[in-house]
């Protein structure tokens, strides 16, 4: 059966997340919905990650096989007609190898967090980035953000429910920019622990207010204890920016 890689963009508002749960519409679910629509069959599309209620993705990565050889150009706006209304956009279909695993095969993952911490409230851009009302310091979250960097035990940033085998991961980037009234976190690695991006960028709002110092956040990361890191940081600011494969 050909083998097909999507790259979805979607916007999180509205799905339980990624996967199919039974407390409400998930994006798997809406996809898998299209594509049934379109070839009169279930098929399972399975994602490079799970995303959690609220987060969006520019570009998730997924796979499904089909029993047809579609051109991709096709499968891309057909699969797009039938998830109307839904704000969800396969931007890309391709045909990949049939040993393909849009997880599996994932070589890095990139994250992408928004803040807004301007005093008025971001009507346009409700549900899409995390509001703060007051100036936070770029400068310090991206010193600390940086010290994060690296392989770490990051039980600290670990949601209690990660099912991960380990808590090791090797953060490849964790940057912090400032562009206007917005600041950027953007995480690179090739895996993350389930909540690690949120509960980071947590951690580093409480730098930007002058709450903690880098040496807090170091002494987070060593203590391998959730509960000394930071709070969660809202879903509506994070975005699952794409996959890279070799």
């Amino acid at each position: 059966m050909p083998r097909f890689r999507l790259r979805i963009e979607y916007h999180g508002g509205g799905f339980v997340g990624w996967q199919r749960q039974r407390n409400g519409l998930s994006v798997q679910e809406a996809v898998e919905t299209a594509v049934e629509r379109l070839v009169g069959g279930a098929v399972r599309v399975h994602a490079a990650g799970r995303t959690d209620a609220g987060v969006h993705a520019l570009g998730q990565a997924a796979h499904l096989d089909l029993e047809r050889d579609w051109p991709p150009a096709t499968l891309r706006d057909a699969l797009n007609f039938h998830l109307k209304p839904h704000r969800i956009a396969i931007l890309e279909a391709d045909r990949v190898a049939d040993d393909f695993d849009a997880r599996f095969h994932a070589r890095h993952r990139r994250y992408l967090y928004r803040i807004s911490d301007r005093r008025a409230p971001p009507v346009l851009e409700l549900g899409r980035v995390w509001h703060v009302p007051r100036r936070l310091d770029a400068a310090a979250m991206a010193a600390a953000a940086r010290l994060l960097e690296g392989r770490h035990d990051f039980t600290t940033f670990r949601a209690a429910e990660c099912q991960a085998a380990s808590p090791v991961r090797t953060l490849d980037r964790l940057a912090v920019t400032r562009d206007g009234d917005e600041l950027r976190v953007e995480a690179e690695a090739r895996s993350f622990l389930h909540h690690q991006v949120r509960n980071m960028v947590g951690t580093l709002k409480l730098v930007g207010d002058g709450k903690w110092s880098g040496d807090d956040v170091v002494r987070a990361l060593e203590r391998r204890d959730r509960a000394a890191g930071g709070p969660t940081a809202p879903p509506d600011g994070l975005y699952f920016v794409r996959v890279c494969y070799d």
